[in-house]
């Protein structure tokens, strides 16, 4: 779509003085409330797409909160290119045991699995440490943490595309090798309810970050 450039740097100068009035910059929420939230907010924006903006990116599952809640807690490209892959990968998310009722076990595979050494022989849902540790990585099963800073907090995500629906399992993990017992959230929704949110969200944070006043790359290179 063509946008006229006057009118575009006119509501880039507008958006900029909001954002410049308020410190803690544009905030953005999506979701169903007590079910699943993508909440973010950023204080600065970078014209380097490898950053996009400094702020902060949670999801809230089953009314809990997983991930770093502080203005400056991240850079959130990793965390928007991913919001983007998981739309473009839709019904990609699966696996055979996507559907077991004991979400605990699940939380507990991953841990095992993926973050703690242990012998080679170790079967998780009748794989491999490796073939589990595999499927996990390669279906993009684990959404949160995301590579970047946002998760800190020890959070976990799951995602699960089953059927019409999708499955959300979170926790936190502890100082030991499992996970806390009362962090762990499994919430199912509607596929299509599900996607919508992550589009809703992908496209107000791109909005915003368009309309703020950047850093510019020549800026980031030279400090």
């Amino acid at each position: 779509m063509y946008v006229d450039n006057a009118h575009l740097q006119a509501a880039r100068a507008e958006k900029n003085k909001a954002t410049l009035a308020d410190p803690k910059g544009p905030r953005m929420t999506s979701g169903v409330q007590n079910i699943f939230e993508i909440e973010s907010g950023f204080t600065q924006a970078y014209e380097r797409l490898s950053f996009r903006a400094l702020g902060f990116f949670v999801l809230h599952v089953g009314g809990l909160r997983y991930g770093v809640f502080e203005p400056g807690a991240t850079l959130l490209a990793n965390s928007f290119d991913e919001v983007g892959r998981r739309i473009s990968e839709r019904d990609s998310h699966t696996c055979a045991f996507a559907s077991e009722p004991d979400a605990a076990s699940i939380a507990d595979a991953v841990r095992l699995a993926i973050y703690v050494e242990g012998p080679d022989e170790d079967r998780f849902f009748g794989l491999s440490r490796e073939e589990f540790s595999q499927l996990v990585r390669s279906r993009h099963l684990l959404w949160a943490p995301d590579g970047d800073a946002a998760f800190d907090d020890g959070s976990y995500v799951l995602q699960f595309d089953v059927d019409h629906q999708v499955r959300l399992i979170a926790f936190k993990r502890t100082e030991g090798l499992l996970f806390d017992p009362g962090s762990l959230r499994d919430v199912w929704m509607e596929k299509s309810d599900f996607y919508a949110i992550l589009q809703q969200w992908y496209e107000a944070f791109e909005a915003e970050w368009t309309l703020a006043l950047k850093i510019p790359s020549t800026a980031q290179m030279e400090s």
